[in-house]
């Protein structure tokens, strides 16, 4: 009987236990299509400070051409967006820790980022370049010696210039976020910005005279929608979502009118 007695009240407090261990664990919510589709709803992190392809509009709502695919999501899903702003530094926390179910904004795919997270095929293209005016000498890396040199924190820039800066005599200037690099530059806190292929366009709209122009281009891009890893049904999802908009024309529709080209050929994998 009290072996009986000592194995009920074990059975118990093991229950316990668990209910415990559950209570603590992180909820996580939307690891699937049904998921979404049942809240009604998809969370999206997007960057809002980053010229053409992402943006806060007059209405205060994000605009640009992340927050466009996004919005086709959930087009193609049947729900509502709800947009949650993330920058280059923790948009991949934001994902990893269920705060968003999945981040479109300028997420460049690399072998690194994968150990992290996955990524849908590619839906854009870009290049990390660094930007100054037509009259600053600038052909090469070797060339920022001494030099000012203002990235957004945890963007594509600052994860390749970073290990050579030293060695190099770079003054690397990280910045929250790329709006606030771009403004660096226009006041001439900086010599050189760490930005996209196509945003000189914007800088010399919103600071004429100096010819702003693309100097070096550190590395071609593709951007991918990062998901967390292991949720399989979402990423076959969205990699027959890519597919879809790529070839009846919204995703070229979107390039148009963010980039002023034509969508490229972007790779499969």
């Amino acid at each position: 009987m009290r072996a009986r007695r000592r194995t009920v009240v074990l059975v118990a407090l093991l229950g316990l236990l668990g209910l415990a261990a559950s209570s603590l664990a992180p909820s996580v919510e939307a690891q699937n299509v049904d998921e979404i589709i049942k809240r009604g709803k998809v969370i999206v992190g997007v960057n809002t400070t980053t010229p053409i392809f992402g943006l806060v509009g007059t209405d205060g709502q994000p605009e640009g051409y992340d927050p466009d695919v996004a919005r086709l999501v959930g087009k193609y899903l049947g729900v509502q967006v709800e947009f949650v702003p993330v920058t280059g530094a923790n948009r991949l926390p934001f994902l990893l820790t269920n705060r968003v179910d999945m981040v479109i904004a300028l997420f460049g795919i690399t072998p690194e980022r994968a150990q992290q997270i996955w990524f849908s095929m590619p839906y854009a293209t870009e290049a990390a370049t660094l930007v100054a005016p037509a009259g600053r000498a600038v052909k090469t890396v070797d060339d920022l010696a001494g030099l000012r040199v203002g990235v957004p924190r945890g963007a594509m820039q600052d994860l390749i210039l970073t290990p050579q800066a030293a060695a190099k005599k770079i003054n690397l200037m990280r910045f929250d976020d790329e709006a606030t690099a771009l403004q660096a530059m226009i006041s001439g806190q900086i010599d050189v910005v760490g930005t996209g292929l196509l945003v000189n366009r914007t800088l010399n709209r919103n600071d004429p005279g100096k010819n702003y122009e693309v100097k070096i281009v550190l590395r071609p891009l593709h951007f991918g929608i990062g998901i967390r890893r292991g949720q399989i049904d979402l990423l076959q999802w969205l990699n027959t979502f890519v597919y879809t908009i790529k070839n009846n024309g919204e995703l070229d529709a979107i390039s148009r009118k963010w980039r002023q080209l034509p969508l490229e050929v972007l790779p499969v994998f």
